[in-house]
């Protein structure tokens, strides 16, 4: 039977009816003639409340223990939900992240996928069982160790659970089930006018979810995308139709005709009146969790940036936006981003290299956010950059920081101004444009394999 991988966030198994009601849509993909893995997350904010727990002990608990912590949260989702299956009367088995095979590096906290084992998984389905598998935890695998560390992925690492499984057992897709109905053209939230977006390919929501839309995390999008892993956004409180997310040809508007699992689409193969057009803009996003570092008066020679970057690096300390200013007295100042939740440490890394360096002082700043524009259509049409400039200058929205893609321009602008920016581009660029977020160029095939 062909395999079909579901995964279902905190808020999907919040409680006991929304558990039950996965187990139904669960059991219903069985009964189709499906071979079903499942990936579960934590219940509700059972991670956030776990996490508080421990830092009611300890401001800066050590790192393997909070990993050994947040995984029973995902333990617990999967044994409920097993258990609701069973009362439905399928077969059904749940494993650990470590039963599951998946294995990864040593970086607790934010450890990495290294390999994935499915036997264990085939054997269970042969048996004729559902299989529930634990996201967002695995095992260390580090090369003469014997340890069977328990590790966890990060925030939404249950997506990048879901997406590996779904590689290995060439599933024909991966189902990912929110509170949400699909990707929209910004937080629905922020711009009620927003948009479902029904196909959108793999570079464009890579974009999209690294730059604050948190529907996907940027890791499984990444990983899909190298796997050739259709992915179904959909929502676990509705039957709707949600957002596929896939490569895409050339233009933009018809899906390419391979997957993991052989064919995935197949367009009729006629070119509609009109084919190249297609939206410039496919999304506005933005992202709250951003903070500001700027190293002032770093000797401007060559190395510096070597040194502080490396030394970030070796921590495992993603940097976003940089910008180098040079002064007159062959000295610069050295701005970039990091995720507020790396600040603190950043900042210990950095004031010890900036003082090595003889800098003058790291200045410090959590007031900004980030607003991006993200559109494959970009590629093709100048000026876009211009009119999103023009566009938060006729809001009074200052720009501090720019940084670009050939799919994405994103501005670090203050954070209160924030929700503002984001409903004035969407305006410019997806209501006043009045287009579709569908592509234009003829209508989309969604064909019913991979779906």
């Amino acid at each position: 039977m062909p395999v079909l991988v579901q995964k279902y966030g905190g808020s999907s198994v919040a409680n006991t009816e929304r558990l039950r009601r996965v187990a139904a849509r669960v059991v219903a993909a069985r009964r189709e003639g499906f071979d079903v893995v499942v990936v579960v997350s934590a219940q509700g904010d059972t991670t956030d409340d776990l996490i508080q727990k421990a830092r009611e002990l300890a401001p800066n608990p050590p790192r393997r223990e909070m990993d050994m912590l947040l995984a029973t949260g995902e333990q617990a989702s999967i044994a409920l939900l097993a258990i609701a299956i069973d009362a439905l009367g399928e077969p059904v088995v749940s494993l650990t992240g470590a039963q599951g095979g998946i294995y990864t590096d040593n970086l607790y906290s934010k450890a990495k996928i290294t390999r994935v084992s499915c036997d264990r998984i085939r054997r269970e389905l042969a048996a004729g069982k559902i299989v529930i598998v634990a996201g967002f935890q695995g095992i260390t695998v580090e090369q003469g160790s014997s340890d069977y560390d328990i590790t966890t992925l990060g925030r939404g690492g249950s997506d990048t659970t879901a997406v590996a499984l779904a590689a290995a057992l060439q599933a024909q897709t991966c189902e990912i089930y929110t509170d949400v109905t699909g990707v929209f053209t910004a937080d629905p939230r922020l711009v009620p006018a927003a948009r479902k977006i029904p196909v959108i390919s793999y570079g464009e929501m890579l974009e999209m979810a690294s730059l604050g839309a948190v529907v996907l995390q940027p890791r499984a999008v990444e990983l899909a995308a190298v796997w050739s892993v259709p992915i179904h956004v959909r929502s676990s409180f509705s039957d709707e139709p949600g957002t596929m997310v896939r490569e895409l040809n050339a233009m933009g508007n018809q899906p390419v005709t391979t997957g993991c699992a052989g064919v995935v689409g197949s367009p009729e193969g006629v070119l509609s009146a009109g084919a190249e057009r297609e939206m410039v803009v496919t999304g506005v996003t933005h992202d709250a969790n951003v903070a500001k570092v700027v190293v002032v008066d770093v000797p401007d020679r060559p190395g510096v940036a070597a040194r502080i970057f490396g030394a970030l690096a070796k921590q495992r300390i993603n940097v976003d936006m940089i910008v180098q200013t040079t002064k007159e007295k062959q000295e610069t100042d050295l701005l970039f981003t990091v995720c507020r939740d790396d600040l603190a440490r950043a900042g210990e890394v950095v004031r010890q290299v900036a003082h090595e360096l003889g800098a003058r002082e790291v200045l410090e700043d959590e007031s900004v956010a980030k607003v991006s524009i993200v559109g494959a259509g970009m590629m093709m049409n100048p000026g876009v950059a211009a009119m999103m400039f023009e566009t938060l200058a006729e809001q009074g929205i200052n720009i501090q920081v720019i940084s670009t893609s050939e799919i994405k321009v994103s501005c670090l602008v203050e954070a209160s101004q924030v929700a503002q920016a984001v409903r004035s581009l969407h305006r410019r660029f997806l209501e006043e444009a009045g287009e579709s977020p569908a592509r234009t160029g003829g209508s989309v095939t969604v064909a019913t394999q991979g779906t």
